[in-house]
Protein backbone atom coordinates (compact mmCIF):
# COMPACT_ATOMS: atom_id res chain seq x y z
CA UNK A 1 0.00 0.00 0.00
CA UNK A 2 1.27 3.48 -0.97
CA UNK A 3 0.68 5.47 2.06
CA UNK A 4 1.94 8.53 0.39
CA UNK A 5 0.20 12.10 0.48
CA UNK A 6 1.25 16.05 -1.22
CA UNK A 7 -0.58 18.77 0.04
CA UNK A 8 -0.41 22.33 -0.68
CA UNK A 9 -2.97 24.46 1.62
CA UNK A 10 -2.35 28.65 0.44
CA UNK A 11 -4.18 31.51 2.60
CA UNK A 12 -3.62 35.47 2.76
CA UNK A 13 -1.55 34.47 5.65
CA UNK A 14 0.28 31.18 4.70
CA UNK A 15 1.47 29.13 1.64
CA UNK A 16 2.58 25.90 2.62
CA UNK A 17 3.38 22.14 1.37
CA UNK A 18 3.75 18.83 2.99
CA UNK A 19 4.87 15.79 1.75
CA UNK A 20 4.11 12.81 4.01
CA UNK A 21 5.28 9.40 3.57
CA UNK A 22 3.84 7.22 6.15
CA UNK A 23 6.08 4.15 5.69
CA UNK A 24 9.18 6.09 5.10
CA UNK A 25 12.74 6.24 7.07
CA UNK A 26 12.42 9.32 8.85
CA UNK A 27 14.19 11.54 6.45
CA UNK A 28 13.20 15.03 6.63
CA UNK A 29 13.22 18.54 4.47
CA UNK A 30 11.77 21.51 6.51
CA UNK A 31 11.65 25.19 6.25
CA UNK A 32 9.41 26.86 8.56
CA UNK A 33 11.69 29.81 8.97
CA UNK A 34 11.44 28.83 12.64
CA UNK A 35 14.51 27.72 13.81
CA UNK A 36 13.37 25.54 16.75
CA UNK A 37 9.86 24.60 15.02
CA UNK A 38 11.83 23.06 12.32
CA UNK A 39 13.46 20.92 15.00
CA UNK A 40 10.38 19.94 16.58
CA UNK A 41 9.20 19.07 13.28
CA UNK A 42 12.22 17.03 12.37
CA UNK A 43 11.38 14.93 15.49
CA UNK A 44 8.11 13.93 14.45
CA UNK A 45 10.24 12.67 11.19
CA UNK A 46 13.07 10.64 12.64
CA UNK A 47 10.89 9.24 15.59
CA UNK A 48 7.67 8.57 13.95
CA UNK A 49 9.93 7.10 11.02
CA UNK A 50 7.80 9.05 8.30
CA UNK A 51 9.38 10.91 5.73
CA UNK A 52 8.66 14.35 5.32
CA UNK A 53 8.82 17.75 3.56
CA UNK A 54 7.64 21.15 4.72
CA UNK A 55 8.13 23.75 3.22
CA UNK A 56 5.86 27.49 4.88
CA UNK A 57 6.03 30.39 4.31
CA UNK A 58 4.59 32.79 6.36
CA UNK A 59 4.03 36.10 7.71
CA UNK A 60 6.38 35.77 10.42
CA UNK A 61 7.01 39.30 10.26
CA UNK A 62 4.01 39.79 12.39
CA UNK A 63 4.86 36.35 14.86
CA UNK A 64 4.84 32.91 14.28
CA UNK A 65 1.03 32.06 14.59
CA UNK A 66 -0.26 31.43 11.54
CA UNK A 67 2.74 29.41 10.39
CA UNK A 68 3.12 27.25 12.98
CA UNK A 69 -0.70 26.67 13.52
CA UNK A 70 -1.41 26.08 9.36
CA UNK A 71 1.73 23.36 9.48
CA UNK A 72 -0.29 21.70 11.46
CA UNK A 73 -3.62 21.84 9.46
CA UNK A 74 -1.82 20.87 6.52
CA UNK A 75 0.23 18.31 8.15
CA UNK A 76 -2.90 16.80 9.66
CA UNK A 77 -4.74 16.65 5.93
CA UNK A 78 -1.54 15.10 4.40
CA UNK A 79 -1.82 12.67 7.27
CA UNK A 80 -5.38 11.88 6.87
CA UNK A 81 -4.75 11.44 3.30
CA UNK A 82 -1.91 9.02 3.01
CA UNK A 83 -3.76 6.80 5.35
CA UNK A 84 -7.19 6.44 3.64
CA UNK A 85 -10.00 4.27 5.12
CA UNK A 86 -7.49 3.36 7.94
CA UNK A 87 -7.87 -0.55 7.08
CA UNK A 88 -5.84 -2.43 8.77
CA UNK A 89 -3.90 0.36 10.96
CA UNK A 90 -2.99 -0.38 14.77
CA UNK A 91 -5.76 2.84 15.57
CA UNK A 92 -3.98 3.33 18.92
CA UNK A 93 -0.55 4.81 19.76
CA UNK A 94 0.41 5.66 22.96
CA UNK A 95 4.61 6.55 24.42
CA UNK A 96 6.24 8.01 27.22
CA UNK A 97 9.27 9.67 26.17
CA UNK A 98 11.90 11.65 28.68
CA UNK A 99 14.53 13.85 28.02
CA UNK A 100 16.96 14.80 31.51
CA UNK A 101 14.22 16.08 34.14
CA UNK A 102 11.65 15.98 31.13
CA UNK A 103 8.96 13.03 31.00
CA UNK A 104 5.92 13.49 28.77
CA UNK A 105 3.56 10.67 27.78
CA UNK A 106 1.01 11.30 24.12
CA UNK A 107 -1.76 8.59 23.63
CA UNK A 108 -3.39 9.20 19.94
CA UNK A 109 -6.85 7.33 18.71
CA UNK A 110 -7.55 7.58 14.93
CA UNK A 111 -10.93 7.68 15.73
CA UNK A 112 -12.47 9.96 12.88
CA UNK A 113 -13.45 12.38 16.22
CA UNK A 114 -11.02 15.21 16.27
CA UNK A 115 -10.11 16.04 20.09
CA UNK A 116 -7.32 17.61 21.84
CA UNK A 117 -6.58 17.46 25.31
CA UNK A 118 -3.20 19.14 26.18
CA UNK A 119 -1.68 19.60 29.55
CA UNK A 120 2.09 21.23 29.56
CA UNK A 121 3.04 23.73 31.82
CA UNK A 122 5.80 25.53 30.05
CA UNK A 123 8.67 27.01 32.12
CA UNK A 124 9.16 29.36 29.62
CA UNK A 125 7.26 31.60 27.11
CA UNK A 126 10.08 31.11 24.61
CA UNK A 127 12.36 28.56 23.13
CA UNK A 128 14.62 30.53 20.69
CA UNK A 129 12.37 32.37 18.07
CA UNK A 130 9.07 29.78 18.81
CA UNK A 131 6.59 30.68 21.00
CA UNK A 132 5.64 28.32 23.35
CA UNK A 133 2.13 28.75 23.16
CA UNK A 134 2.42 27.85 19.71
CA UNK A 135 2.63 23.78 20.29
CA UNK A 136 -0.87 23.63 21.02
CA UNK A 137 -1.92 25.80 17.93
CA UNK A 138 0.43 23.29 16.37
CA UNK A 139 -1.53 19.85 17.57
CA UNK A 140 -5.35 21.63 17.90
CA UNK A 141 -4.45 22.20 13.47
CA UNK A 142 -3.29 18.82 13.70
CA UNK A 143 -6.47 16.86 15.39
CA UNK A 144 -8.97 18.32 13.99
CA UNK A 145 -7.39 17.65 10.32
CA UNK A 146 -6.04 14.50 10.44
CA UNK A 147 -8.93 13.39 12.23
CA UNK A 148 -7.72 12.10 15.53
CA UNK A 149 -8.22 12.32 19.49
CA UNK A 150 -5.27 13.33 21.05
CA UNK A 151 -4.34 13.38 24.69
CA UNK A 152 -0.98 14.91 25.19
CA UNK A 153 0.52 15.20 29.13
CA UNK A 154 3.97 16.64 30.40
CA UNK A 155 4.46 15.47 33.27
CA UNK A 156 7.84 16.48 34.56
CA UNK A 157 10.24 19.01 33.58
CA UNK A 158 12.27 22.14 34.40
CA UNK A 159 13.60 23.40 30.66
CA UNK A 160 11.13 24.21 28.30
CA UNK A 161 13.32 23.04 25.56
CA UNK A 162 13.30 19.61 27.47
CA UNK A 163 9.25 20.08 28.10
CA UNK A 164 8.66 20.58 23.77
CA UNK A 165 10.85 18.17 22.65
CA UNK A 166 9.49 15.29 25.17
CA UNK A 167 5.75 16.18 23.76
CA UNK A 168 7.19 16.20 19.96
CA UNK A 169 9.38 12.31 20.29
CA UNK A 170 6.36 11.22 22.59
CA UNK A 171 3.48 12.08 19.81
CA UNK A 172 5.37 11.09 16.90
CA UNK A 173 6.35 7.41 18.60
CA UNK A 174 2.57 7.44 19.32
CA UNK A 175 2.06 8.00 15.94
CA UNK A 176 4.36 5.70 14.51
CA UNK A 177 2.16 2.86 16.67
CA UNK A 178 -1.26 3.93 15.75
CA UNK A 179 0.01 4.07 12.02
CA UNK A 180 1.77 0.97 11.84
CA UNK A 181 -0.50 -1.69 10.03
CA UNK A 182 -1.63 -4.38 12.35
CA UNK A 183 -1.15 -8.02 10.06
CA UNK A 184 -3.69 -10.07 12.79
CA UNK A 185 -6.46 -6.99 10.88
CA UNK A 186 -5.20 -6.74 7.38
CA UNK A 187 -7.74 -4.89 5.56
CA UNK A 188 -10.45 -4.44 8.41
CA UNK A 189 -11.21 -1.21 10.02
CA UNK A 190 -10.52 -1.61 13.30
CA UNK A 191 -13.23 -0.15 14.83
CA UNK A 192 -17.18 -2.17 15.58
CA UNK A 193 -19.17 0.20 13.95
CA UNK A 194 -17.37 -0.94 10.63
CA UNK A 195 -16.14 3.14 9.86
CA UNK A 196 -13.72 5.49 11.03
Amino acid sequence: MNRVADVRRDTKETQIRVRVDLDGTGQATLATGIGFFDHMLDQIARHGLIDLEIDAKGDLHIDGHHTVEDVGITLGMAVAQAIGDKKGITRYGHAYVPLDEALSRVVIDFSGRPGLHMDVPFKAGMIGGFDTQLAFEFFQGFANHALVTLHIDNLKGQNAHHQCETVFKAFARALRMALTPDPRSAGVIPSTKGSL
